[in-house]
């Protein structure tokens, strides 16, 4: 995982504001979802237009539900890309 554990739902809206606000356009292609009891994996590509840069970065979300929340997420990906 490429950064540390974000806790709280405040934080978390921090860290995806940060992250995403170099980008001036952002998609997010769902390429494959599997679930099994309260885990859900979606194998996605993040697009995102940055300073007129095209940004494609594969990665894969993992989710762990409690009901209808999400408990833990956890996204993989490589930095470098």
């Amino acid at each position: 995982m490429p950064a540390g554990p974000v806790a709280g739902r405040e934080y978390v809206e921090r860290f995806i504001a940060r992250f995403i606000s170099s980008g001036s356009e952002t998609e997010w292609e769902l390429v494959d979802l599997v679930s099994a009891g309260h885990v859900v994996v979606a194998e996605r590509i993040d697009r995102t237009k940055a300073h007129d840069k095209q940004v494609d970065q594969p990665c894969a979300g993992v989710f762990e539900r409690d009901q209808e929340k999400i408990k833990v997420w956890r996204d993989h990906f490589d930095r470098a890309t």
